[in-house]
């Protein structure tokens, strides 16, 4: 049974063979997935597999859905009063809907980046080291490096290395969504969410950014919201057209930039809405 945010009990449908097909670490499988925000019903049956170590972009006009998916990988949507799901969605096999899962210890493993850069009011060093530091104490030697590797990842490390003390928020915009990246890194997650991340960047710091996800993708699965249909083109291996709550289309990126097969993500894909 699944189980929504006011306690009640809904009549949970088994999985798609497509939910079940793949267990590479760090896979993502939606399973007739619907979601409400009260009685508004913003996702309507999700059966989606996302696979482990490539970019998925999700797409498709405001309003449509793939933000409340995205939030429904690591249940950041819990903290709206009021909503509930039906269906599953699992990590690694694992459905992380089960009363058993520790929504924190989900967050660790799936970690999200915001269209917003938010910094913490903090310095450089410290925002990385937040998150290890309360979910475990290191040894200082070992938070260092933690902290150093994680500025690394995020491409961000040659850029602040002589000013780690300094406050985030000196940054340029463009260096904060990195930082906010390298904060997520610093607690080795399997997935990282992003949405719509560099919408508020300008050219040079969006290439940055996009450049970075084709590295992160060799150690991650990352997932992507976008309203760019270039940058949706040009940094995923697959995309997922949503459209009115409903998931239309998915497939590789190629494939859907160039012979979309329903009538309604070509129409999308080409401007004719949207």
């Amino acid at each position: 049974m699944t189980h929504g945010s006011r306690g009640q009990t809904l009549p949970e449908r088994p999985a798609s063979p497509a939910a079940e097909r793949s267990t590479h670490p760090g896979t993502i499988a939606a399973g007739r997935f619907s979601f409400w925000y009260g009685p508004k019903q913003a996702l309507h049956d999700i059966s989606l597999v996302v696979p482990a170590r490539a970019v998925t972009a999700l797409i498709g006009p405001s309003g449509c859905g793939k933000s409340t998916f995205l939030r429904s990988i690591n249940r950041m949507n819990d903290t709206v009063p009021g909503v509930r799901h039906e269906g599953t969605i699992t990590l690694d096999g694992e459905n992380i809907y089960d009363r058993a899962t520790d929504a924190t210890a989900l967050r660790q493993r799936v970690g999200m980046v915001f269209q917003r850069w938010n910094p913490f009011p903090k310095s450089i060093y410290e925002n990385v080291a937040y998150g290890p530091r309360i979910n475990g104490r290191l040894p200082r030697a070992e938070l260092d490096a933690l902290v150093e590797s994680s500025l690394r990842r995020a491409a961000l490390w040659d850029e602040v290395k002589d000013r780690l003390r300094a406050s985030a928020l000196g940054l340029s915009g463009g260096q904060q969504q990195r930082l906010c990246i390298a904060r997520a890194l610093a607690n080795e997650p399997e997935v990282l969410l992003l949405d719509e991340p560099a919408s508020a960047l300008d050219p040079i710091a969006t290439q940055k950014v996009e450049e970075l996800l084709y590295e992160l993708k060799r150690e991650l699965t990352v997932v992507i919201v976008t309203h760019n249909l270039q940058q949706a083109a040009r940094v995923s291996d697959h995309t997922a057209f949503f459209f009115m709550g409903k998931l239309i289309e998915v497939g590789t990126t190629e494939a859907m930039f160039t012979s979309p097969r329903d009538e309604r993500t070509d129409a999308y894909i080409t401007g004719r809405f949207g």
